[in-house]
């Protein structure tokens, strides 16, 4: 489990291609490596990965072909930056929401409103997830914990402070890059069970 309160983000420094697989290694800074050993989970860019190999500062994840496929992670190249997250442990302080790190979807950034102390970032979802959109609900971008300020459609923007900015890979995002998304779980399932609620109801009408 993660919180989406990300903790900075980390250097890919190398990148070993097989097929239909890849592991990639990240540089990360010494307060993330306290305690870390293999087989500990670490979010990059909101998506749950198992630490591999540890040399120093440089750790080692394995990517699954349908993690490339669903994921902006399998877009990365040597010198990107993503964020980080440690996974949460029972006692720390759940200062986002309650996040699995299993992304559903990618969507990309259609319009970027900059402003002297915050920004506002446009992103535009598949139509498949896009009855999940609430204004004032909870959604997860590159693992950060956000809450969506207006809904148009399929399109749903952010509103972000300068900390985000300065500790998340969201401050030098440009328009059109994909970012990863995570539905909030707890929305999900209310909507999921409404429709299929509603659909019995509406099946059962039709019964005589």
């Amino acid at each position: 489990m993660f919180t989406g309160i990300v903790q900075g983000t980390a250097e890919l420094v190398a990148i070993e291609e097989k097929p239909q697989f890849r592991t990639h290694t990240l540089r990360l800074p010494p307060e993330r490596l306290a305690g870390l050993e293999p087989g500990a989970s670490v979010a990059h860019n909101g998506c749950c990965l198992t630490a591999t190999r540890i040399d120093g500062d440089r750790v080692s994840f394995d990517l699954m072909q349908e993690t490339l496929r669903v994921t902006n992670l399998g877009l990365l190249k040597p010198g990107d930056r993503v964020n980080v997250e440690r996974a949460a442990r029972f006692g720390d302080e759940i200062g986002g929401h309650s996040m699995s790190g299993h992304i559903l979807c990618m969507a990309p950034i259609t319009r970027i409103i900059r402003s002297e102390n915050n920004r506002q970032i446009w992103f535009r979802l598949p139509a498949d997830y896009r009855r999940y959109l609430f204004t004032k609900g909870y959604i997860g971008i590159d693992g950060i914990s956000l809450t969506i300020g207006e809904v148009d459609d399929g399109d749903f923007c952010v509103n972000l402070i300068p900390e985000t900015l300065e500790r998340t890979n969201l401050g030098f995002r440009e328009e059109q890059e994909l970012v990863n998304i995570e539905i909030d779980p707890q929305t999900q399932a209310i909507v999921d069970t409404v429709e299929r609620v509603l659909a019995e109801r509406t099946e059962g009408v039709g019964v005589s």
